[in-house]
């Protein structure tokens, strides 16, 4: 069968961004990992009812699927073994992964306070940022301690500069040199990543030296502070195929689900962000 041309455009395998960032493609579809060497991301769900493996052509890296988690029932429902378990056998039939998230605690306003959002409906955890950081911290100890031969990494929480900076001393407390670590995820910015408060924060705590990694980044988030970030991932793809009409000579109703689609606007990422060490602070976008 020959191969579709998205596949021989493809960059090689582990190929990085400019600056020398690494960018994600995120995709629910799990067969494009035998389909592309482009750098993919994967929700650790999207593998819960796999019978037929596919092993993975090029690098990858697994989501815990928090966001959703903690939207639609208020609280962590997968145990922490279970989800070590989880990513053993992902490691197992597909391939080693370049590192998985962990089980953190968003900190957005509407996971924590609950309500409808742009149509979408939070339980809400009516906990506190403070206490959503302590969660996230002690279930990272927890992974380390029941596994610490997997790549698990760590997630950064809060709403604001010192909830950060207190985020980072929780994890100093327990011990964990986050600049050590691989990866550091920064959560709760994925709304904010292309203002001025989303950059700031993506700033400062670049500034400790960190290996970040920027959760669902768009266009205008990573042209701001994509040099400040060591990978990123996105899902925007998706939402902007559906609101267009397919590509000429595909007959589905839009290329939601499209891989020829998501190349494309991976391109376009690609191009977008800066090879400079200059810090973007001029809005382009309002809070």
């Amino acid at each position: 069968m020959t191969q579709p041309t998205h596949i021989r455009r493809a960059l090689p395998a582990g190929a990085p961004a400019p600056g020398g960032m690494r960018f994600y493609l995120t995709t629910h579809k799990r067969h494009w990992l035998r389909l592309t060497d482009v750098p993919l991301f994967l929700k650790s769900e999207h593998f819960d009812r796999a019978t037929k493996w596919d092993e993975a052509r090029g690098p990858y890296a697994i989501d815990s699927g928090g966001f959703m988690e903690l939207k639609n029932k208020g609280t962590w429902t997968r145990p922490p073994r279970k989800y070590v378990d989880e990513l053993r056998r992902i490691w197992e039939h597909v391939g080693p992964y370049d590192w998985a998230a962990q089980q953190d605690w968003m900190c957005e306003h509407a996971i924590i306070h609950g309500g409808t959002f742009q149509g979408q409906h939070f339980v809400g955890t009516h906990l506190s940022v403070a206490e959503h950081q302590r969660r996230t911290v002690a279930n990272f100890l927890e992974l380390r301690s029941l596994a610490p031969d997997l790549r698990i990494a760590p997630v950064l929480q809060g709403r604001s500069i010192p909830e950060y900076e207190g985020c980072v001393e929780r994890y100093e407390n327990a011990g964990v040199d986050l600049r050590r670590e691989p990866v550091v995820g920064l959560g709760s910015v994925c709304r904010l990543q292309s203002t001025r408060q989303g950059a700031a924060i993506v700033t400062a705590m670049a500034a400790h030296g960190f290996n970040l990694h920027g959760f669902g980044f768009k266009i205008l988030g990573l042209e701001r502070v994509g040099h400040l970030l060591a990978s990123a991932d996105s899902a925007a793809w998706s939402s902007h195929a559906r609101r267009r009409p397919p590509l000429p000579g595909h007959t589905h109703k839009n290329c939601a689900n499209c891989i020829d689609y998501a190349m494309r606007w991976r391109t376009r990422v690609l191009a977008a962000i800066p090879s400079h060490r200059q810090t973007l602070l001029t809005d382009r976008s309002v809070a």
